[in-house]
């Protein structure tokens, strides 16, 4: 085992580099022909078809955190941390379905401005802040500081000049604007599935090796069933040590649907690559994202079932420790230091493009809301087209310049980036969401009631996160709930799973914004409602039928892996 890159890797990387500068600066003169103004340069309007849409929404999703992260998963826990990924395939069905047509029939383009369009210029400024705040500070420095570290144990290269790299190389694909990103994406996506698929098979290839079978992939697999049964189930018991983590049955009719709602449906990073579109387009690219979405597990969690059935084997003793102790965010990095000379560099150009292609999208939402929403409404209104052009490519440096920067100092590390994200995240997902959800379909919805949702849902997440050290929720527990927990210093406390808290909070925050809604209207308050009507969620055959075929997988593989 290596951790080192030979020269057939760096040769096949450069490759990878090469086809992507050049595609993307090809895209980038074509455009340039006319007058780049902001919508073709933040929203691509118009120019990105359905498989670029769904392409580029997979790869600004799929990043370290997930290779790294949910492989790590895959070792500890098993299959059920898929739930992430199968879950997003039915959400993108609801968002392409019932978001996207009230999106486009109001001309929405960025999350802050339907809530000044639906609300009022105060939700949306604190919400514009508050999404900069965390774009920059959460998303972009974990998806920077996890890849870089990824990327220096396989290759042995400088942590530092890692960050720096990957940083250069999303900021020169982010400059071109949103359709040099959409286009370079189905290049980063060929290579992350490619890479993915060939650790993968390298992963299954090894077990099967060690079983002394001669079957190859599908012969591992099924070693792997028969040798770690217990890593492939998605509904934990109540007994799982893991149970606080995906609490059985909220995973399919709870707090997973928040998660997945607020992040495909209420989310500018990700939205923002169909609002240029028009609907039937766009719900065809949420419609191609599921199907890759469904393919996701077999590239970021059976690597890790693998490690994990290897390990117990006696493969990798020393390499997956840490200070003495097993780390199981070790396994992907693991599996590829096993790679060949050449297939190691195709698994190093998938990762980088994982990461790089995240970064760009991140950046290219951040310089949007700060452009579109702060510096053009607050700054300077009568700013042009090539000036706003301007500024926006200046906030893509220098929020990614100051990325680098603090990274280092956040203890991401400790964490962990897929757990460092979903913490800070979801103490704000179910106030927002439901501040959207009954915003797009309740027109009596006022902006006091979406402040609360706001400010009121932050502050029940913190109060449900620190409640179980004060008070007893053992009452909880019969009803799966809440879990017994013993402490360092030995008391036993009942923890309410991290899932569960979101879904809590984002009832009590429909039920207040009803009630604040009711006694506003009565007061004779008239709300910002959005133009709906029943046919705009009428869904073409073609989609129909991807729309049910993506439904009846996810049937199948939840009832052969319950």
């Amino acid at each position: 085992m290596n951790n080192y890159l030979s020269v057939k890797d760096y040769l096949v990387f450069v490759i990878y580099f090469l086809i992507v500068a050049i595609y993307g600066y090809w895209i980038y003169q074509r455009k340039k022909k006319k007058s780049l103004d902001t919508k073709d340069f933040f929203l691509a309007e118009g120019s990105l078809s359905w498989w670029a849409i769904g392409a580029s929404l997979i790869a600004s999703n799929i990043s370290a955190e997930q290779f790294i992260g949910m492989s790590g998963n895959g070792f500890s826990m098993g299959l059920a941390i898929s739930t992430y990924e199968w879950m997003a395939a039915a959400t993108l069905l609801v968002v392409a379905i019932f978001f996207m047509p009230v999106y486009l029939k109001n001309k929405i383009y960025t999350m802050p401005q339907f809530l000044n369009q639906r609300y009022n210029g105060t939700v949306a400024m604190i919400m514009a802040v508050f999404w900069l705040l965390l774009y920059v500070v959460v998303n972009l420095t974990s998806i920077l500081f996890l890849g870089a570290l990824a990327i220096s144990s396989i290759s042995g290269i400088n942590f530092t000049l890692c960050m720096l790299f990957l940083a250069v190389f999303a900021i020169i694909i982010t400059l071109g604007g949103m359709k040099v990103i959409g286009y370079t994406d189905v290049v980063q996506v060929f290579f992350l599935i490619l890479g993915g698929l060939v650790t993968t098979y390298l992963a299954l290839n090894l077990v099967a090796d060690h079983f002394g079978s001669d079957g190859g992939v599908f012969a591992g697999f099924t070693l792997l069933t028969e040798n770690a049964n217990d890593h492939f189930h998605m509904i934990f018991k109540k007994d799982n040590p893991f149970y606080l983590s995906l609490p059985g049955l909220s995973v399919l009719i709870g707090g997973m649907w928040i998660v997945n709602l607020n992040y495909w449906g209420c989310n500018q990073y990700i939205t923002q690559r169909a609002l240029g579109a028009d609907l039937k387009t766009a719900r065809h690219g949420l419609l191609f994202a599921a199907f890759l979405k469904l393919l996701m597990p077999v590239i970021v969690v059976l690597p890790g079932i693998a490690a994990f059935v290897l390990h117990e084997n006696g493969y990798f003793q020393q390499e997956m420790l840490v200070n003495g102790e097993l780390q199981p965010d070790k396994a992907y990095p693991v599996l590829l230091n096993l790679l060949p000379a050449g297939l190691k560099g195709l698994a190093f150009a998938a990762l980088t493009a994982a990461v790089v292609a995240s970064l760009a999208g991140k950046a290219n939402s951040i310089s949007t809301i700060y452009t579109l929403d702060i510096y053009k409404k607050k700054i300077n209104p009568d700013a042009g087209e090539k000036k706003l052009v301007n500024i926006g490519r200046i906030v893509v440096i220098f929020s990614m310049l100051l990325a680098v920067f603090i990274a280092p100092f956040l203890g991401i590390d400790k964490k962990g980036g897929f757990e460092y994200i979903q913490e800070y995240t979801g103490f704000v997902s179910p106030g927002i969401f439901a501040m959207f959800i009954l915003g797009f379909f309740w027109k009596k919805t006022t902006s006091n009631a979406a402040l609360f949702a706001t400010v009121g849902g932050f502050l029940l997440s913190i109060l449900f996160k620190v409640l179980p050290a004060f008070v007893n929720l053992a009452w909880l527990s019969p009803m799966g709930f809440s879990k017994a927990v013993t402490q360092k210093d030995g008391r036993v406390i009942y923890e309410i799973a991290f899932i569960d808290r979101m879904f809590f909070v984002f009832v009590i925050a429909v039920i207040g914004m009803y009630l604040i809604s009711v006694y506003e209207n009565r007061k004779g308050v008239k709300p910002n409602g959005l133009e709906i009507d029943k046919a705009m969620f009428k869904t073409s055959p073609g989609f129909t039928v991807g729309a049910l075929l993506v439904a009846g997988i996810l049937v199948a593989l939840y009832t052969l892996f319950w």
